[in-house]
């Protein structure tokens, strides 16, 4: 696995997902591993829904936030969640571990990339998946609009 690094200015940024320096924040980091984008987190009892069970909510906001981060190192743009499905089908414990959360693009025409995601619990059991559309930008209006620093960013110069 290949670490992704967070380029945005972490003062600017505030992202809910991924800024180090929100401080209600998720404080995601993300790893390439082949056609996938992958990140590790370990959840908090502040986020639970029923007792000891990880709100839907932030289970959803995961699969969203990876897809934001599969877009940006593999389809090499930025872009706008466009439509978001998540299927349950475990709950989340919070007090049993990290959970992984995986991505790859399934789809992708000029303006659309589809993203499947999947959300494990620490014992590899799948919990929750979904299907995730961004409306993506010409690379060139992504880096105008939203700041995008392009792919090579992404990454460490080896």
């Amino acid at each position: 696995m290949r670490k992704i690094i967070n380029p945005y200015d972490p003062e600017k940024n505030q992202c809910f997902g991924c800024s180090p320096t929100n401080p209600i924040g998720l404080h995601l980091h993300f790893f390439e591993d082949g056609d996938e984008v992958v990140t590790e987190w370990e959840p908090d009892t502040r986020l639970q829904g029923y007792i000891n069970v990880l709100h839907g909510g932030i289970q959803a906001t995961l699969h969203d936030e990876i897809a934001s981060w599969t877009v940006y190192v593999k389809a090499g743009t930025a872009g706008v969640t466009s439509r978001l499905e998540v299927d349950y089908h475990k709950p989340v414990y919070v007090h049993k571990g990290k959970v992984t959360v995986r991505s790859r693009i399934i789809a992708r025409e000029e303006r659309h990339v589809t993203m499947h995601t999947r959300l494990y619990n620490a014992a590899g059991e799948l919990c929750s998946e979904g299907h995730v559309t961004y409306f993506v930008y010409p690379p060139a209006l992504a880096m105008r609009r939203f700041h995008y620093p392009g792919p090579e960013a992404f990454f460490e110069v080896t």
